[in-house]
């Protein structure tokens, strides 16, 4: 039986009264005082998240743009240094082994961040993709000027915390410790990337996150993991700030529409059947999975559904006609704490996939009225 693993932060989340569920084979805390408390705080103030379970990966060399073109779906030699991108990982057959964010970190260096429970299939998949992209390279003309990739996990390395809501960049100019910032906090830009120093030692600090809000997430070294997380709970006090666990962290993200690997994603799912279709950059002369990656025309996909009342669908319950036939089937529901009744998305038949569709979850034998709705749920006011 395989041991639990703990992020860094272990003693803080014990301390503070977390209770903790398995996740990716990480213990974490699922929540602190209650979910709604925490989902609101991110929406009206801001929640800190442990997210160090996240794997992390360098992708380093003169070729290394080039690499990340032909083993990811998107153009990331198109990225600008400091910038970072949303990508996936696909297997020959098209479907999805994992959805990354890439970050530019110089001309030739990335870091890639990817979910902890496919920390092994990425990183096999990304170390078995160097040998065929260089080969290919071998046979090119200008051969003799190249030098080759690396990729390296570095998960072990590294602590990652998300600070998000509306209140977050306030938050985060308060903390004492951070300091040599490349870019002020008020002109770094949404998915971008700032370096720093966090008592005197190199800070990430990236304006990207997974609730919908606005917020950073900060990459430091494990060492000083405990320490950084003092000084913002510190910095937030009286500002709002809440620890949050991963309850809310996953009705914040479904209210804005954002997949869940294991949920909306797997390796069975093709990118334009969950939505994604726009992360694929199909005229690429060649990357893992291109001729494999249109769904076929029948091939179900993702909605967002929307219900009244207080029964909402979960994962795994069916979407039904009327009359009782299976349309398709929920991949994440909830009752928004937000909006107030029901929300879920649902890979449904392509016939039944139109906004403002009627349809039906079957919750627990009783048929609840819903509408295929656009996504996301949630938008925040900018």
């Amino acid at each position: 039986m395989t041991e639990p693993r703990y992020t860094p932060l272990r003693a803080r989340h014990e301390a503070l009264g977390a209770s903790f569920t398995d996740f990716g084979g990480w213990q974490m805390p699922v929540r602190y005082t209650s979910d709604l408390a925490e989902h609101h705080a991110v929406r009206e103030a801001a929640g800190m998240f442990d997210i160090s379970h996240m794997a992390e990966f360098t992708v380093e060399g003169p070729d290394a743009a080039g690499y990340l073109d032909y083993a990811l779906a998107g153009r990331l030699s198109a990225m600008a240094v400091g910038k970072a991108k949303y990508s996936l990982l696909l297997a020959e057959d098209g479907g999805i082994i994992d959805d990354v964010i890439v970050y530019r970190l110089a001309d030739d260096e990335f870091l890639i961040i990817s979910n902890a429970g496919n920390r092994d299939a990425v990183s096999s998949a990304l170390s078995d993709r160097v040998r065929p992209f260089m080969r290919d390279l071998e046979s090119a003309d200008d051969a003799e000027e190249r030098r080759g990739v690396g990729v390296s996990d570095v998960s072990d390395a590294y602590a990652l915390i998300a600070v998000q809501g509306p209140a977050a960049e306030q938050i985060l100019t308060g903390v004492a410790g951070i300091a040599d910032i490349s870019i002020p906090w008020s002109e770094q830009k949404y998915y971008a990337w700032a370096s720093a120093t966090f008592a005197g030692k190199p800070l990430l600090l990236a304006r990207t996150g997974y609730t919908g809000e606005d917020g950073f997430e900060l990459l430091v070294a494990a060492e000083d993991a405990e320490t950084l997380w003092d000084a913002v709970l510190a910095a937030g006090e009286g500002e709002g700030l809440v620890p949050a666990g991963l309850a809310a962290r996953d009705t914040l993200r479904l209210e804005a529409g954002m997949p869940l690997y294991g949920h909306e994603l797997s390796r069975e799912t093709k990118p334009a059947q969950a939505g994604l279709g726009r992360v694929v950059v199909t005229d690429k002369e060649r990357f893992v999975g291109k001729d494999a990656v249109i769904p076929a025309s029948d091939a179900r996909v993702l909605v967002g559904l929307a219900a009244e009342g207080r029964r909402a669908g979960r994962a795994g319950y069916a979407v039904v006609t009327e009359d009782g036939a299976v349309l398709g089937e929920i991949t994440s529901g909830a009752l928004s704490p937000t909006l107030g009744h029901p929300i879920a998305m649902a890979f449904v038949d392509p016939s039944s996939a139109e906004e403002g569709t009627a349809v039906f979850l079957d919750v627990r034998g009783t048929k609840i009225p819903a509408t295929v709705t656009a996504l996301p749920f949630y938008r925040r006011k900018k």
